[in-house]
């Protein structure tokens, strides 16, 4: 058979159609995800990957095929929103697999064992593009950013085991708890929902990297808890329909490590609640998180029904809504904005603990 094959060549279009139904018979699922459309331009593609590896095969040049086959991986995650990176990864993999197989059938001898070896390569450039998607300057700075960059390539593989042995791992080696919590977590989920923001993850993905760090968070729950007390409360809460917990989790999480007793209210939590958990535990500071800038009106009503019916208590607001003010939190009647929960924890020993 030749190696220059055009898409309209007979021998090809049986090929191409042996590989279709074979990869719609081995996933039954994607003959109900494409519609007829979509079906055509599947098969359409199956006929310009086998024209791209014939001319690759032709000139001899493996990176003809490979880059081609980075090309087609990111076009498909621009087009097919509904699947995350890691989806359209596997539905090329697997195509590649049965293009493949029927590499002996299209050019044989030498040559289809040169085109399996295109095609495996094709297959670890594709499993290498997953991970490979612009990251944004904050991200790669401060400390710990290898830690960060694997943590990240681990839950966008959706690879959990492997997500929580990197951050175990770092703290096998001494990282700090405040440091893994806002070096390397809250970093990854900051760029976790910079990149759901700019399309490059489904938001699918976006809720099991919350949900694998909300299961990393808890692997520290018995040191935390171990430590002693010194006699503060502290409330943290996010509040009116804000649905974004991360960030007043770790709040809690952190003034409990340095033995204040916490009381984390969760996500969504109406004024009227936290008004009666100030009322009945007497908290000596109430920290109020928004993500969300339209929750920061809900954030205001209760900051100033809290300083109205509790005058002397400490009120600490902070969250990535206030990033995206001109110093907001200056006009409001509260003690402290802080950007992370290690500075809200320092300002808390220096005017909560020590008095000063």
């Amino acid at each position: 058979m030749s190696l220059l094959m055009t898409p309209s060549d007979p021998a090809t279009i049986e090929i191409a159609q042996r590989i279709f139904d074979a990869q719609l018979e081995a996933d039954p699922k994607l003959d109900k995800i494409y519609d007829d459309r979509q079906k055509r331009l599947w098969f359409q593609d199956i006929l310009y990957n086998i024209t791209y590896l014939s001319a690759a095969l032709h000139l001899k040049d493996k990176t003809i095929f490979t880059r081609y086959a980075i090309w087609l991986f990111e076009l498909l995650c621009g087009l097919m929103k509904q699947f995350d990176r890691e989806q359209v990864k596997d539905q090329i993999v697997d195509h590649f697999h049965f293009l493949s197989s029927e590499a002996a059938q299209l050019y044989g001898g030498e040559t289809g064992q040169m085109a399996t070896e295109y095609i495996e390569a094709a297959i670890e450039a594709t499993e290498k593009a997953v991970t490979a998607i612009p990251l944004s300057e904050r991200f790669l700075s401060g400390k710990h950013v290898g830690i960060r960059q694997s943590y990240l390539h681990a839950l966008l593989r959706s690879h959990t085991r492997a997500a929580i042995d990197i951050i175990m791992q770092a703290r096998r080696e001494g990282i700090p708890i405040d440091e893994i919590y806002e070096d390397i977590l809250q970093e990854v989920m900051h760029e976790v929902g910079e990149l759901w923001h700019h399309n490059q993850i489904t938001v699918d993905k976006e809720h099991y990297c919350t949900s694998t760090t909300q299961m990393v968070l808890s692997q520290f729950y018995e040191e935390i808890f171990s430590t002693g007390r010194i006699g503060h409360t502290i409330v943290t809460c996010c509040v009116g329909t804000e649905l974004h917990e991360m960030g007043g989790r770790m709040v809690s999480d952190l003034f409990e490590y340095q033995g204040w007793d916490s009381i984390y209210l969760g996500a969504a939590v109406p004024e009227e609640a936290i008004v009666a958990t100030v009322a009945e535990q007497h908290p000596d500071l109430v920290a109020l998180s928004v993500t969300m800038v339209q929750h920061l009106v809900d954030c205001l009503t209760i900051v100033h029904t809290l300083r109205e019916r509790f005058p002397s208590l400490k009120i600490a607001v902070g969250g990535r809504a206030f990033e995206m003010t001109d110093r907001l939190w200056e006009q409001w009647p509260v003690d402290v904005y802080t950007k992370s929960a290690r500075d809200l924890v320092a300002w808390a020993e220096t005017h909560v603990v020590k008095g000063l």
